[in-house]
């Protein structure tokens, strides 16, 4: 039988470690793109459209886009993809 001190509080789960491994898994994801890829925010559509017609140094990035306009790069043959997970936001 295992004795609880009642003087000692529960532990608390942290919040931002993974519950399980699917979590583990996108939280590996998550950081290989932003260690990879330059965050763009909202300007990602016209960024991602500029290196597809080579006004822009091509790199690997990611942001945030209206999903008409991430459409549109498809239709364009642009190569976009969505994240299973929304950009941290930076704040001061």
């Amino acid at each position: 039988m295992v004795q609880i001190d009642p003087t000692v509080p529960p532990a608390r789960p942290s919040l931002n470690a993974p519950r399980n491994e699917h979590e583990a898994h996108l939280a590996d994801l998550r950081r290989k793109v932003e260690e990879n890829s330059e965050y763009v925010g909202m300007s990602f559509a016209v960024e991602a459209r500029e290196i597809h017609e080579g006004k822009a140094p091509e790199r690997s990035i990611y942001g945030e886009a209206k999903p008409e306009d991430a459409l549109k790069l498809l239709q364009d043959g642009v190569q976009v993809a969505p994240l299973p997970f929304m950009p941290q936001r930076k704040v001061n």
